[in-house]
């Protein structure tokens, strides 16, 4: 049993234990669109909004997009409490609350827009601490917000820990920690267009408990 052999687990949030309603996506990005004259299709809005591609500012420059004019629009247009009703909590994602161990959050989600969904799914117990990533602790994979909640959660540098997520900036921010790493994968990969991988490679947390979870081999 994987959950039983760390001293602590650190997850991510938006794509690892909760994930939300195509269409509230469809609407954000609507209206991005119309504050930048610039049109976003469903897969490039898809792309932005679940990480696929790895670093979002660097896709965002990839296709001529400023990411600080980008992120302002976006942040402007989202109403945190419409977000949080339009967002699910995954059904293996339950197995968190049963972990015997210090266990965190490190989130790209900023703290006005997470609050608000962990709050409404009734999860803010599950987590000795939640820790939003900003310019002041640095973004995944910097291991820099990881280390941070290591702290605030009392447990030392060097222990055994995992960090559990669907990006690749979340298995780099583990490995750059000194953790192992989880990759829960919520997407067709094909869509993805790199392969993640990790300690163990799953399609849900469920696949952990029965053994099944693969061990990631290096692959070109």
């Amino acid at each position: 049993m994987v959950a039983g052999e760390y001293d602590f687990w650190l997850l991510d949030l938006d794509g690892t234990l909760i994930d939300i309603e195509p269409t509230y996506v469809e609407t954000v990005f609507d209206r991005v669109s119309d504050c930048l004259g610039r049109e976003f299709t469903e897969y490039e809005s898809e792309i932005i909004w679940h990480g696929l591609g790895g670093s979002r500012d660097a896709q965002l420059r990839e296709w001529g997009i400023d990411p600080p004019n980008f992120w302002e629009a976006f942040h402007s247009i989202e109403d945190p409490q419409l977000r949080a009703e339009h967002t699910f909590l995954y059904d293996d994602a339950a197995f968190v609350a049963d972990l015997d161990c210090p266990v965190g959050l490190v989130t790209h989600c900023q703290q006005f827009l997470t609050d608000p969904v962990i709050d409404r799914l009734g999860i803010r117990d599950w987590f000795d601490t939640v820790v939003c990533c900003d310019e002041r602790l640095g973004w995944k994979p910097d291991p820099a917000p990881i280390e941070y909640a290591m702290t605030e959660m009392g447990v030392e540098q060097g222990g055994r820990g995992v960090l559990a997520g669907d990006g690749s900036s979340d298995i780099g921010a583990a490995w750059n920690a000194g953790l192992d790493a989880i990759h829960v994968e919520r997407h067709d990969p094909h869509r993805r267009n790199q392969c993640v991988l990790g300690d163990y490679r799953v399609n849900s947390f469920d696949e952990l408990w029965s053994n099944a979870g693969q061990v990631a081999e290096y692959t070109d």
